[in-house]
Formats: C-alpha cells, sequence, structure tokens
C-alpha cells in the first residue's frame, strides 16, 4: 500500500513539474521607437493571448520567462499601427538568446542571429527569405526557396507552422504537406499546427499512392474508368472551361499528347464544368484530341475532384504505368522532364501483365 502511495505521488510530482516548465527568451532588440512597447502573445486556438510586455534597459536587453507544458509559439508584437511580427517557437525548458532589429520603414522585426533553438533559427531563416524578395524576380522565386528550406528541416516543429505560408496555394505543394506531417506526427500529434497540416491532407492523393479510381461519363454519355488507362503514363487534368489559367494551360498540354501518345501517354480530362455545352465547346475550341473528357457537371463538388482532394484549377495528377501517384501539379518543362523520364524507365506492359498493386 505505501509502495502504491509512494508511486502515484512521485507520479503527480512529475506530472507538476511538465506542467510548470519555464522558458527563457533574452537578448536585445534595436530600431525600435522610444517609448514603445513589445507586447508577448501566446498563439492559443487561433488567437493571440497577451501574456506579458518587453521591457528594455538602456542598451535594448531584455529577459523574458515563459510558463508552458508543451512547446508553445509566441508572438511578438508591437503596439503601434500595422506594427510586425515576431513568430517565436519554445520547447520546454529552451533558453534562447535573440539579436533583434526592428525596421520601422517595414514594420518587421528581423532575427539577426539566434542561440539555443534551431525552430527559432528556421523562422529566422524563413524570414529573412521574405524580407529580402523585394523585386519581381526575387519574389517570383521565393515560393521555391521557401519550400526547399522546409522540406529540408522538415523534421523541425517550426515548419508545421511555417509551412501555412502555402496554404493559398495548398494544391501545389501537397508533398511537401505530406513530408512535414510524416515526419512531425509521431512526436507532436496534438501540435495544432501538425492537426492543421493533417486535416488539410485527409483524402487528398499524393506521390506513392495507388491512384484512386474514377469513373464518371463522356460528353455522349459513356463511362470511362481511369483504370482502363493501366498500362500507359497518365496525366489527370482537372480543369473547366470557365478556368482562364486552364484555357492558357490547355495548348502546351497539346503538345504533350500530339508528342508522347504514340509511346504510352494518355490524358484523362475531368472537367469541373456545369454546364454540357459550355464544356464541349471548350473542349473543340482548344482542340483536346483525346478521348478521355469525363464530368459530372457537378462543378467544384464533382465525384472526380472531391476523389483527389482537388481545391483549385488547373490541377492535374501524373500517373505512371503500374497506377502509382508520382507528381501532381507538374507543368511546362518540369511535366515534359518527368514524363520522359517515366516512358524511358517503364516499358509498356499491358494491365492484365502486371504485377498486382499492393497497398503501402
Amino acid at each position: 500500500m505505501k509502495r502504491t502511495i509512494l508511486l502515484i505521488a512521485l507520479a503527480t510530482g512529475m506530472m507538476t513539474n511538465i506542467q510548470a516548465q519555464t522558458s527563457t527568451l533574452s537578448g536585445t532588440l534595436r530600431g525600435v521607437p522610444e517609448g514603445s512597447r513589445i507586447v508577448i502573445s501566446q498563439i492559443v486556438k487561433d488567437r493571440l493571448q497577451p501574456v506579458d510586455t518587453l521591457r528594455l534597459d538602456k542598451k535594448g536587453e531584455f529577459k523574458a520567462k515563459l510558463t508552458h507544458k508543451e512547446p508553445a509559439y509566441y508572438v511578438l508584437q508591437t503596439t503601434e499601427r500595422n506594427g510586425g511580427m515576431c513568430h517565436i517557437l519554445l520547447e520546454p525548458k529552451d533558453k534562447v538568446k535573440l539579436d533583434i532589429v526592428y525596421f520601422v520603414d517595414r514594420h518587421a522585426f528581423s532575427i539577426q542571429s539566434c542561440k539555443g533553438s534551431r525552430n527559432v533559427e528556421l523562422y529566422r531563416q524563413f524570414n529573412d527569405l521574405l524580407l529580402a524578395a523585394i523585386t519581381p524576380e526575387q519574389q517570383a522565386q521565393l515560393p521555391d526557396r521557401a519550400s526547399r528550406l522546409l522540406a529540408n528541416n522538415s523534421k523541425l516543429l517550426m515548419s508545421a507552422f511555417l509551412v501555412t505560408f502555402f496554404d493559398n496555394n495548398f494544391d501545389n505543394y501537397v508533398s511537401l504537406y505530406a513530408k512535414i506531417r510524416n515526419d512531425l506526427i509521431t512526436d507532436y500529434p496534438d501540435d495544432p499546427f501538425v492537426k492543421h497540416i493533417d486535416k488539410r491532407l485527409q483524402g487528398v492523393v499524393f506521390p506513392g499512392m495507388e491512384a484512386p479510381e474514377i469513373a464518371m461519363n463522356d460528353p455522349e454519355g459513356n463511362e470511362r474508368r481511369l483504370s482502363s488507362l493501366r498500362g500507359n503514363i497518365v496525366l489527370i487534368d482537372f480543369w473547366a472551361s470557365w478556368c482562364g489559367p486552364c484555357r492558357r494551360e490547355n495548348p502546351n498540354v497539346v503538345k504533350l499528347y500530339e508528342k508522347y501518345h504514340d509511346q504510352g501517354f494518355e490524358i484523362y480530362s475531368v472537367s469541373l464544368d456545369k454546364t454540357r455545352d459550355a464544356w464541349i465547346r471548350a473542349i473543340n475550341d482548344d482542340k483536346l484530341s483525346w478521348p478521355n473528357h469525363v464530368s459530372d457537371l457537378n462543378g467544384w463538388t464533382s465525384s472526380g475532384g472531391k476523389t483527389y482532394g482537388i481545391s483549385s484549377v488547373p490541377s492535374t495528377v501524373l500517373v505512371d504505368r503500374y497506377g502509382k501517384v508520382v507528381a501532381r501539379n507538374l507543368r511546362g518543362a518540369e511535366l515534359e522532364q518527368k514524363l520522359q523520364q517515366l516512358l524511358e524507365e517503364q516499358e509498356w506492359v499491358a494491365p492484365e501483365e502486371q504485377p498486382e498493386v499492393q497497398d503501402e
């Protein structure tokens, strides 16, 4: 009995210690207008909850102690109108030292140096990319540079927060979301941002998976099944007649089809149209000569679109000869390069002669 009581007491003490762990945030902050206050807020259920105010001495130095049980997301924020934000992720017992500069003209924080946290260092590098993207050319390169940075640091929890930078263009970065989710879900199943990306991925088909079946009707009312094309390299093209970017991309898709069809390349076009006449007119006007055009004319609630988690068009899914998804949303030179690679690596095999695809 005494042994049981002792074990309970020890366990209770351990739980209390976990709940009361403290992190330290210290360093220097330069460039803040005299008399300004820097508020520290914690992100709690999608809201900013103020927890402290940074008190700067004459040298601009500060020190704050923050208590939390789990890894916690904090925001440093000025009280000026349209003031900037600096995001900090602290693990329990972290001791982080920062040198921060505030650029009044840009209303932006910049972490010049970071010691004691790989998560905050990742944020520093990501934020530097954002601040450096000034010219149109730099802004065009930003998504690629930012996504590569996160892919190379996908095991750091801060990547789950930073990947939300791509939320409005989710379809193009599904593989990045999946990599971060897979690298973090075991160690951080209850983290709000890990939960967020896990939810975004529910029902989404991404590389490595077997391509789910689509069975829809063509303009003449005949059912066409995606699985009937097994043995070919297939580009599933989600589009619509009312989608300007889709229509502008169609000539490139036509060129690919004409160039590689004889080598075993097929296109399976899923339209998110609601009007049959507009759908057929666009097929004819854009000279989309392949036979596999399907639609249930339900627009965004298209069964094919829902099966593949499509939330924007144009969207594409590239499927290999064995029915495995290879890539999403490749276009232009990237798509042609991947297509050439698959055609070289995978010889055409009749569907009945292919090995059975096993779920991973």
